[in-house]
């Protein structure tokens, strides 16, 4: 069974924050434990755009824009 994890575990309480965040950013009314009442389209736009946000913030970096 695929688990959600982070790959430096020590960044997990910041991603959390950054997905509630992104949920707020976005209008999609995340909470602390459960959710199954969210539809999986606004679950996905909330994971999509992490993506897109820490995609964009690498590029960034790359490009030495910081």
């Amino acid at each position: 069974m695929a688990r959600n994890r982070a790959e430096v575990p020590q960044a997990k309480e910041a991603l959390d924050r950054f997905k509630y965040e992104v949920a707020n950013e976005i209008g999609v009314p995340l909470k602390q434990g459960y959710n199954g009442d969210l539809t999986s389209y606004q679950n996905g736009s909330v994971g999509g755009m992490m993506v897109k946000k820490m995609i964009a913030e690498q590029e960034k970096r790359m490009s030495g824009q910081q």
